[in-house]
């Protein structure tokens, strides 16, 4: 819980309110007139309305039912028929943090939240790259999806036809593992494999290519797969810049909305063609359908899993280092966070 997450990107909390469930935590975003960007828990707590579902007024959120009104901070600053507000008439607000055009929120103990802490994707607003995203809705655990991305081969049976080809699901990996910043490492390099449609027809090679896959996945929410694309032999030099490669940088923030459903936040940044709006709707549908194909998988496996028999055991082979080495930290944090508020309060909410 004592973790950052992404809630939202930068452009979805503008004038108005915006709700979402993270890790179990109803919450409503919006953005004050100078630009700071407020969460506060979503329940009134007068009778729990939706803060989210009100009106949005000077700053303030106007409760939709009966009109308890709050500030920033949470506090209640107007109760109807009453001139004297209940000390306790007050929401819970939580940390938040805007960073490479997404909105981070601190879940746990918010005396503990520090920025420096929050992994960087620098691409994501830079004038160097041109971005498409979206965000998806799981109906199934976050691990689940954590175990898909850490383990590409599946590109060449799901994705068949989009960003898979043979090569992907035949290439051995390597893994490596940095227990201090839990950070897990996996890396795939084809040297002379097929080009998927998704990078023939956004950067027009024809033929072969070497194809790199790197990836970093930063536990528990944080996922980059950096992607280098290029002629079969062209290999980046010992000196300079790598100008004859195409770069492409995907980005996929997984936030655990409750214990079977997850927020699947995805992006791709790309560093050719940047004003080409063709090449831009083009990945933006491809990826999309990639996305979605994950989704069906991963909602159906959820079923699978929670109908299971208890202790059921699965079989792990090589390609599988990099997720279940993802497992373990993941387990390691939830210990961790558990040793931290054993015989602590919980966060307060209405």
């Amino acid at each position: 819980m004592n973790q950052w997450y992404i809630a939202a990107y930068g452009e979805e909390i503008g004038d108005g309110l915006l709700g979402r469930i993270i890790c179990g935590e109803p919450l409503v975003f919006y953005r004050t007139g100078e630009g700071e960007v407020v969460a506060l828990a979503d329940r009134c707590v007068h009778r729990r309305y939706p803060l989210s579902r009100s009106h949005l007024k000077d700053d303030q959120i106007i409760c939709g039912y009966h009109g308890f009104t709050y500030d920033k901070t949470g506090v209640c600053v107007a109760a109807p028929a009453q001139k004297r507000i209940p000390r306790t008439a007050r929401v819970p607000a939580w940390t938040v943090h805007e960073q490479d055009s997404l909105v981070w929120v601190w879940i746990g103990d918010q005396e503990l939240a520090d920025t420096a802490l929050i992994p960087r994707a620098p691409w994501l607003d830079s004038p160097d790259y041109t971005v498409v995203r979206g965000m998806e809705p799981l109906k199934a655990r976050y691990s689940l999806l954590v175990d898909n991305l850490l383990d590409l081969s599946h590109e060449t049976y799901l994705h068949g036809g989009y960003i898979g080809t043979p090569e992907v699901a035949e290439t051995p990996i390597t893994t490596e593992v940095d227990e201090d910043a839990d950070v897990v490492y996996v890396s795939r390099h084809m040297d002379d494999a097929e080009c998927p449609p998704f990078y023939s027809k956004s950067t027009g090679i024809e033929g072969r290519i070497t194809r790199w896959q790197d990836v970093e996945y930063h536990a528990p929410c944080l996922y980059l797969l950096h992607s280098r694309i290029a002629p079969t032999g062209v290999l980046p030099p010992e000196d300079g810049p790598d100008d004859q490669a195409f770069h492409v940088e995907v980005t996929y923030g997984i936030t655990p909305s409750t214990e079977h459903e997850t927020l699947d936040f995805w992006m791709v940044a790309r560093d050719f063609a940047l004003d080409d709006e063709t090449v831009t709707e083009f990945l933006a549908t491809s990826n999309h359908t990639v996305v979605m194909q994950d989704v069906v998988a991963l909602d159906l496996l959820e079923e699978v899993v929670e109908s299971e028999k208890e202790n059921y055991q699965e079989l792990s082979i090589n390609i599988d280092t990099g997720g279940l080495a993802a497992r373990r930290i993941l387990a390691k944090l939830v210990a961790r966070g558990e040793r931290k508020t054993a015989g602590a309060a919980p966060v307060a909410t209405p």
